[in-house]
């Protein structure tokens, strides 16, 4: 397998589709565009199933060889597709029951892409096929350096009814009898008791929590076996030096991006996050759109979860170059920001920056989803910062191989408790309805407390906890946040505990020890396992309709620190009360508490902390920084990572003003090769960002 990131830097380039260009003409101008912009990687094939068979059995496989053979040429590496998420219409045609139904016995209408259901053996027939002919065919072109299978796996819940059976037969296997079910699943509740596995209704108009979240558990499952079964096909053929990944597309229902990438050699993945005032340090804005992050917060967010897959260095195959999503949406970055969004990626961990996609298409359902070069295909600002970016990449060499980046908090993110909460949230809307995105809510407000105090976090997915003993995890995570744990098992509870006892700092947030691994409210007294160790208990807690007013004797609370959208009413037993709410009801109450635990601490906060509140808290509970002392101005934040014999900081001024940044350490500019002493203050211009290198003793001395 090779080693993407390893003694080659970071790769860098678009997806390309000469097949989408008005004319295959435009070929060497494109390649040799892309050279002058330091690319060294494209991504190819894998939208266009009716290109390589336009019809069943007629294979064209020879369009690619000059696409291959112009990238060789020009030292361009490829990674290419396969085409099984974009079935051709004489597939459809000649098997319409392989239409996917996001409703029982409801097929997807056709015309958009991944409408099939792809565990019906007739279209994995045809898809292994397809597979089998491209990769057979290229494998051995020296251009070709790895694979992606699929794309944006997981974009439906399939009810088809051969899925349902083998759902049920799944049950049989984890439950073994319907007694057993019964009983797991409490379904003595509105009379819902089987007495035989045919009688298990169809999910369609299922509200029983438990019930539903097997069922995600099952889809996620189908989707992790479906993208390692074509993995498996493809490596019949690839070379050892190839490798094969697949790109991720964050919280689509019938995927766990952890589970997804098991049978995977690298993890890769689409962050797309909001731009121009979305990308400033201090706002607090709404989403573009639901799958759209926003905000510095939201794009670190995003970068984390793309290491967290397999907790090493990933493939970015998709991100931002214009504006992106429909017409309606025309929101390209400001001038600056795509440097500094590709190098927050890699400051993160990304090993490779690729753009959806070179060239904005002149038709389709994504006209207006801005690539690296414009309609007019004459290349203008975006093209140019683009190349700006890859001349950056080209200069850092290889000098952040091997690169790690740095973490101060482990927030541990758990797939199950993200669907349970889908489906049944905690959280409200603010007309009052349900809020689905509630879990990435509670999570996300401790990465932005996080990373508003100057530190940074690492994702730790729940297999991986689980994997790791108590020793490692204290060992590798001194602060361990677990915020919205709901679906959590008394065995994994008592693994928190007892990384409490044994000198972890554990923060607890709320919905943390509420539920258990079927989503099925406790039998005690919250937070249960965890009680003794945190000091406290609660019986009751309450939505927030508005953020409530916090004091503290102990933390210096700035006076727009607030509590939101969540109290849980915590009673102290033996507990330092941190935070206290200035409330005529919820006063009673304590917000956070702390206390010591065997060597270790448990911190419990019962609120959803503003950003204030959080950095504030953080600041008190956590030690120094990993990545230093820096005296900063407001909108500048410090990314850190460890590479070979020092460490590398990338400093991001996010605002419209210019910033500054006083070193703890002597350091290098890694783009001027300007030495800087200790303590002297860097100037940032606006939307900028700079990479600093410090060896390994001037890390040691700070």
């Amino acid at each position: 397998m090779s080693n993407l990131y390893e003694a080659e830097g970071i790769r860098f380039g678009a997806a390309y589709y000469l097949e989408y260009q008005p004319s295959a003409e435009h070929l060497e101008r494109d390649l040799d565009l892309m050279k002058e912009a330091h690319f060294t990687v494209i991504r190819v094939g894998e939208s266009v199933w009716s290109t390589w068979e336009p019809r069943n059995g007629v294979f064209d496989l020879e369009w690619l060889q000059p696409v291959l053979d112009g990238a060789r040429a020009r030292g361009i590496g490829v990674i290419l597709g396969t085409p099984t998420y974009a079935v051709p219409p004489w597939l459809a045609h000649a098997y319409p029951e392989i239409a996917g139904e996001p409703h029982s016995g409801q097929p997807m209408p056709w015309g958009s892409r991944q409408e099939i259901d792809y565990t019906h053996p007739a279209f994995k027939f045809h898809a292994e096929r397809m597979i089998r002919r491209i990769v057979a065919r290229h494998a051995q072109h020296p251009a070709v350096i790895g694979y992606q299978v699929d794309n944006e796996p997981g974009n439906m819940l399939i009810h088809n009814r051969g899925t349902f059976i083998a759902f049920r037969e799944w049950l049989k296997d984890t439950y073994g009898d319907v007694e057993t079910l019964n009983r797991e699943w409490g379904l003595v509740y509105w009379s819902h008791r089987l007495s035989d596995w045919a009688e298990l209704w169809l999910p369609d108009g299922n509200v029983q929590p438990q019930y539903g979240l097997a069922w995600r558990r099952f889809q996620a499952l189908k989707t992790a076996e479906f993208i390692g079964w074509q993995a498996d096909i493809v490596r019949e053929y690839a070379r050892d030096d190839q490798f094969v990944t697949t790109c991720i597309a964050y919280d689509r229902p019938a995927v766990d991006e952890c589970q997804t990438n098991e049978r995977l050699d690298i993890g890769a993945a689409n962050p797309y996050y909001g731009v121009q005032d979305h990308l400033e340090l201090t706002a607090d804005l709404e989403r573009p759109d639901v799958w759209v992050r926003t905000g510095v917060d939201g794009l670190i967010e995003l970068a984390d979860r793309g290491f967290a897959m397999k907790q090493a260095r990933y493939l970015v195959t998709e991100t931002n170059a214009q504006a992106i999503h429909g017409g309606w949406q025309n929101l390209p970055p400001y001038a600056g920001q795509i440097k500094q969004a590709g190098l927050a990626l890699v400051a993160r961990g990304a090993a490779m920056i690729e753009y959806w996609h070179w060239h904005t298409l002149h038709f389709g359902a994504e006209t207006y989803w801005g690539g690296v070069l414009p309609h007019s295909q004459v290349p203008g600002r975006v093209y140019t910062e683009v190349s700006e970016l890859g001349e950056l990449l080209a200069g850092l060499g290889n000098r952040l191989d091997g690169y790690v980046p740095d973490h101060d908090v482990t927030v541990l993110f758990s797939n199950n408790s993200k669907y349970a909460m889908e489906v049944h949230p905690p959280l409200a809307n603010a007309d009052g309805s349900r809020r689905p995105q509630a879990y990435l809510d509670i999570v996300g407000a401790f990465q932005s407390a996080v990373l508003h105090s100057g530190r940074q976090t690492r994702l730790l997915h729940e297999q991986q906890f689980d994997g790791l003993d108590v020793a490692d995890l204290v060992r590798e995570h001194p602060v361990l946040v677990a915020a919205g744990f709901y679906t959590a098992s008394t065995p994994q509870l008592e693994k928190l505990r007892d990384y409490a006892l044994a000198g972890g700092h554990l923060v607890v947030g709320i919905r943390t020890g509420y539920g258990d691994e079927e989503s099925r409210a406790r039998f005690a007294v919250a937070p249960d396992v965890l009680r003794e160790a945190a000091g406290v208990h609660y019986e009751e807690f309450a939505n927030l309709p508005a953020p409530l007013r916090v004091t503290s004797e102990s933390l210096d609370l700035p006076d727009a620190a607030r509590a939101t959208r969540w109290a849980d009413g915590v009673l102290v037993d033996n507990a330092e009360v941190l935070v206290a709410y200035t409330h005529p009801h919820h006063g009673r109450f304590a917000a956070v508490t702390t206390t010591p635990a065997g060597s270790g601490r448990v911190t419990y906060v019962g609120t959803l902390p503003n950003r204030a509140l959080g950095a504030a808290l953080m600041n008190q509970i956590l030690p120094a920084p990993v990545a230093g002392d820096w005296s900063r101005s407001p909108n500048v934040t410090v990314l850190s990572g460890a590479v070979e014999g020092g460490k590398a900081y990338f400093l991001h001024n996010w605002g419209p003003e210019r910033g500054q940044a006083t070193l703890p350490c002597a350091l290098t500019d890694a783009f001027t090769g300007a030495d800087h002493p200790s303590n002297h203050s860097l100037d940032l211009p606006a939307w900028s960002v700079a990479v600093l290198f410090a060896k390994d003793n001037e890390v040691q001395s700070h």
